[in-house]
């Protein structure tokens, strides 16, 4: 499944393939920023939750519990996240000019 951001207006791939390919890594790198931003805030908020189990004192529970925040993370951001990918994408976009002389 392919999904692609509300304000991201990518070129045909007849007009200009090179076009095409910056705006799809764009997009993809502004998703994962997103992710990148979301993961600390999703394990605050895991953390703050859980409360103090027995669970949370084995060893490693802590890196388990930071990969799942993680993988929310993207999760989220891949499907349209919170608009900080297209707050960052509105500004990978060069400048629109006027066409006057």
């Amino acid at each position: 499944m392919n999904i692609t951001l509300a304000s991201t207006s990518i070129p045909t791939p007849a007009a200009n393939p090179a076009a095409v390919k910056t705006a799809l890594k764009n997009e993809k790198a502004a998703r994962d920023f997103e992710a990148l931003l979301l993961t600390p805030v999703l394990d605050a908020l895991q953390k703050t939750f859980a409360g103090d189990s027995e669970d949370a004192k084995t060893p490693g529970a802590s890196d388990y519990r930071q990969m799942g925040s993680q993988a929310l993370g993207q999760a989220i951001a891949a499907r349209g996240g919170i608009g900080i990918a297209q707050l960052v994408l509105r500004h990978l976009q060069p400048p629109k000019v006027s066409g006057g002389g």
